[in-house]
Order: C-alpha cells, then sequence, then structure tokens
C-alpha cells in the first residue's frame, strides 16, 4: 500500500477544488464572534458556514455540544474524503498516505470502545471516516466481537503486519502499545510515500519530518513533566524526524527535568518560538505544544505560495481544515464549560 505511482498526479485540477474550499475557512474574526455565543447560537453559526449539510442530518439524534462536535468532524471527514477522490497518480498516493492517520484514529476509536464495553452507536459518533477505509469497512471492524478480531481485520484492510501487531498487544496487555506501533508505522509509510526529487515533494517531506519532531518533543515534554525519562521514553520516539534525530532525542530523554533540557532544545530551529514558555518557572506544555503547532501552520504556508501547483497547498489546506474544527471544538467545549473568554482564546490555534 501506498507505493509510488509511476504517472503524475492532477495537480492543476485537485489544487483548484482546494483553492475554493480554503476560502470558506473561518477565520480569526469568526472565532471572535463565537467567543461571544452560547453552544446553540455557535451551532447555528457554524450551520451558516458549511457546515449545514452534517448539523441537518444529525440534529435529529443530537444536540448541543455532541452536535457540534460530530458535524465537524463528519464535515471534515466528506471533505477529505473528495480530495483523495480527486487525486490521481502520484498526488494521490501522498494524499492517501497523509490521511491514513484517520484510519488509525478509527481504529483506536473502535479498540478503546470495545475496551470499554461501549455499543456500536457510542464508537460510531467519534469516527472520522476521512482516510482511505470508508463508512462500510469500519462498519465491519465495529461489528466484530472481540479486540484481537479488529486487529487482525483492520491489518488485512491497511496491509499491516497482523500477526506482529496481534503479538505486541499480547505480549503488552494494553493498547497503547498497538497506538505507538501504528503511529510509527503511518509515518514510516507515509515518508516512504514522498518521492523528493521534486522541490516540492521534498518540502512535503521536510514538513512531515519536522511534524514528527513536534509530536517527538510533545512525548519528551509531557513524559519529563511526569518524571519519567530515559529509555523509557525513547520506546514512545517515532523514526525519521529532521532534528530530534536518535542522538538528540537520547539527549533530552536524559535529561531529568525541562529546564535541564533546556541546552540541547536549543539547537532546534524553531526553539526562539517556544524559548520563554520552556525556560519560564512553571512550563505549561500546552502551551509549548500550541506554540509548535503554530509553527508548523506557519511552515506549510509559506511553502504553499512558493509552489502553487503541488501537493504542498492541498496539504496546507488539509491542515488548516484539521484547526478550524479543532478550534470550533474547543470554543465550544470552553463555553460550555464556563472558561473565561482570554482562557478560550488562548487554547485556540490562529
Amino acid at each position: 500500500m501506498f507505493r509510488r505511482s509511476g504517472r503524475k498526479g492532477n495537480y492543476a485540477y485537485t489544487v483548484a477544488r482546494v483553492k475554493a474550499k480554503k476560502s470558506l475557512l473561518l477565520g480569526e474574526e469568526d472565532y471572535n464572534k463565537m467567543l461571544q455565543m452560547s453552544v446553540p447560537e455557535i451551532s447555528r453559526y457554524i450551520s451558516e458556514s458549511g457546515y449545514q449539510k452534517e448539523m441537518a442530518e444529525l440534529a435529529g439524534r443530537i444536540e448541543g455540544i455532541d452536535l457540534v462536535e460530530h458535524a465537524t468532524y463528519a464535515n471534515m471527514a466528506k471533505v477529505f474524503s473528495s480530495i483523495l477522490a480527486a487525486s490521481q497518480g502520484e498526488l494521490e498516493t501522498m494524499v492517501a498516505a497523509y490521511l491514513e492517520k484517520w484510519d488509525i484514529w478509527n481504529l483506536k476509536v473502535i479498540l478503546r470502545g470495545k475496551s470499554y464495553g461501549l455499543g456500536a452507536d457510542e464508537i460510531r459518533e467519534d469516527l472520522v471516516p476521512a482516510g482511505s477505509l470508508g463508512a462500510e469497512s469500519l462498519e465491519k471492524l465495529i461489528a466484530l466481537d472481540s479486540i484481537d478480531d479488529a486487529i487482525v481485520n483492520f491489518a488485512k484492510m491497511d496491509k499491516v503486519n497482523g500477526q506482529e501487531l496481534l503479538d505486541i498487544y499480547k505480549e503488552s496487555g494494553n493498547l497503547g502499545s498497538v497506538e505507538d506501533y501504528l503511529d510509527k508505522y503511518h509515518y514510516a509509510r507515509l515518508l516512504a510515500s514522498i518521492d523528493p526529487s521534486s522541490r516540492p515533494t521534498k518540502m512535503f517531506q521536510e514538513y512531515v519530518r519536522k511534524e514528527i519532531d513536534v509530536r517527538n518533543l510533545e512525548t519528551i515534554l509531557k513524559l519529563k513533566a511526569e518524571g519519567i525519562y530515559g529509555e523509557q521514553v525513547m520506546q514512545y520516539i517515532i523514526p525519521g524526524g529532521k532534528q530530534v534525530d536518535k542522538k538528540l532525542a537520547v539527549q533530552l530523554a536524559n535529561a531529568e527535568t525541562i529546564a535541564a533540557a533546556a541546552s540541547d532544545l536549543s539547537q532546534l530551529e524553531f526553539y526562539e518560538i517556544i524559548k520563554d514558555l520552556v525556560e519560564a518557572d512553571e512550563v505549561r506544555i500546552r502551551d509549548v505544544v500550541s506554540e509548535m503547532k503554530r509553527y508548523e501552520i506557519a511552515q506549510a504556508k509559506k511553502f504553499s505560495h512558493l509552489y502553487p501547483l503541488s501537493v504542498v497547498p492541498i496539504l496546507d489546506y488539509m491542515i488548516h481544515k484539521e484547526i478550524e474544527v479543532g478550534n470550533i471544538r474547543t470554543i465550544s467545549r470552553g463555553v460550555e464549560s464556563g472558561l473565561d473568554k482570554e482562557t478560550i482564546k488562548g487554547l485556540l490555534v490562529i
């Protein structure tokens, strides 16, 4: 799966479709308006801003915060599926490999749901069929009786080594090991799907490697905040990063505190944007992660302008769409929880 295609992609056609979709994305002004609203008002607002069909389809079954969350995920899944369906050749290969993360997300939802004894409807509500596995395939996984069966059948659908995945689960006895394996496998296949012989595809490859850096740094900081360091951290590191290679990862992992890791962190090209946060007396991991996410967005946006007829503007749109959905959900949850507006605003990625 995700073998490179010998055919060039239909970049002009797909980019034109994506450009039209990007013009409809919400902006900072929209989020500021939503911060002044109640959850029902937010529901009406997003219904008038591109989510009308999903809101209408789900309104008869769910309401309130659940309606907002499920409708935004359903909309994102539909949009991403349409981009994948429109893509051809090497472009389709790269888009499919990038969107595989949603296949893995869905498997995690199904496995966790089964482990908690949730019913099919409860599991189904959190699925995002935005990858290669459609609703029919996901329904087959939900219908299976055991976690073992779900793992084996997913492996067949996604061309993963099912026996290896099952052995990992049986040996560890927890789903975290399966999830860790799949995350590493996803990034390995995504990098392998990209032919970096052209400048735009090389930019895409570098973006993915920087994304791996951010994921790894987030993992290291979170574990360090919990007093976990050394070899225990290294088992969660995803290979393939651009700057956080194995040597630097080991150095960061071995530092017993975040403060002790500051000098090693200073080697990273994006360190300046997180410097004050990392060197603060009280490090707020959530704020550090938000700043790194903003860095990712800026990189994708920069490259999309440089290479308008390539995979990069398509990636840029998908990133912004994910962020839009995340921001809507953050505002809705914050309003529902009674958080003050400034706190909610600080959690948004803009």
